[in-house]
């Protein structure tokens, strides 16, 4: 089977277009299936969908979205797994657009274009990343690709130990890093999700995910290889300047937390970033981007708000 869509629900009553959106995919490469995990502790509306022999639904008991997204993956067949929430939906051509990317690639994580909109379903902004191969930089540095315009590798899914349920709310990116961590991206400019944006009817709890973003990143920080990796996709002066930040923030962090023998390791890595930068040392961008705060997090906030004009973000 070529992919699996989990969508954990709530109830909401978007839940029927999410689904419909992979079911109406004309896509005959491959199999697919959709598994849909009731997370809302009800029976949910009888709907046309769950008599589709593609679908497959699975209950979790109000576990919170890791639990239930991890459950519907213990048990989907495909070599991909996608995650879809249930008020986003994917566009025509979706899946026949990612499996045309995993014929020529062999990365772990695959990707398009996605168009985030209101809550209203209004157009706000279309994400096109141009991140491919080695981009753990990138990532740490706070770059978000939208789980529901991606295609993750079911056996680097499990070897990462999935969703992390201590992190709800930032479990996404930490996902990314950690398998940016060990396997390459590799993006299709086309478009294949619509991503709902906004606080308003969100199941995200806002204040849990601003105290575990931190504690995340310092989890993959921890992991013995992730500075030659982050070093290698450090491709220009401005990513090299991302690296040596990244390590530095980490000292400050990790100084106030008590952690003094990690802050010692960040200091020692900030160090041989700025020896390893070399001539970039001497390029604006290297320092520009060492000052700057850089935060995906930061650019999805400023787009819960309603009625701004449509526009083309180049990551």
């Amino acid at each position: 089977m070529f992919c699996s869509t989990v969508i954990p629900t709530i109830g909401r009553p978007t839940l029927s277009r999410a689904v419909t959106s992979v079911l109406d995919q004309s896509f005959t490469a491959g199999e697919f299936e959709v598994i849909v995990v009731n997370d809302s502790g009800s029976p949910l509306p009888e709907a046309d969908w769950q008599h589709s022999e593609r679908v497959r639904l699975v209950h979790t008991n109000r576990r919170e979205r890791c639990v239930a997204r991890n459950t519907g993956a213990a048990i989907a067949e495909g070599k991909y797994l996608h995650f879809l929430d249930d008020d986003d939906w994917i566009v025509p051509g979706a899946l026949n657009a990612l499996w045309k990317l995993s014929q020529k690639s062999d990365a772990v994580w695959l990707y398009g274009a996605s168009q985030l909109v209101d809550r209203l379903d209004q157009p706000l902004i279309q994400l096109h990343h141009n991140l491919s191969g080695n981009c753990l930089t990138q990532v740490m540095a706070g770059e978000w690709i939208p789980l529901q315009a991606s295609l993750v590798d079911a056996r680097t899914f499990f070897c990462v130990g999935g969703f992390n349920p201590l992190i709800p709310g930032t479990e996404d990116i930490q996902l990314v890093r950690q398998i940016a961590l060990r396997g390459e991206l590799a993006e299709t400019q086309q478009m294949v999700a619509a991503i709902r944006m906004g606080t308003e009817g969100s199941s995200t709890n806002y204040v849990r995910t601003a105290q575990s973003r931190r504690w995340a990143r310092e989890a993959v920080l921890d992991e013995p290889t992730v500075f030659a990796r982050m070093h290698a996709s450090a491709n220009t002066s401005a990513w090299r300047g991302r690296l040596v930040r990244a390590y530095l923030t980490s000292v400050q962090w990790n100084l106030a937390h008590g952690r003094f023998f990690a802050a010692l390791s960040r200091i020692t890595f900030a160090t041989a970033g700025f020896v390893l930068a070399g001539h970039h040392l001497l390029s604006g961008d290297f320092w520009r981007s060492l000052a700057q705060d850089y935060e995906s997090e930061t650019f999805i906030r400023g787009f819960r708000e309603v009625n701004q004009p449509v526009q083309r973000r180049e990551m």
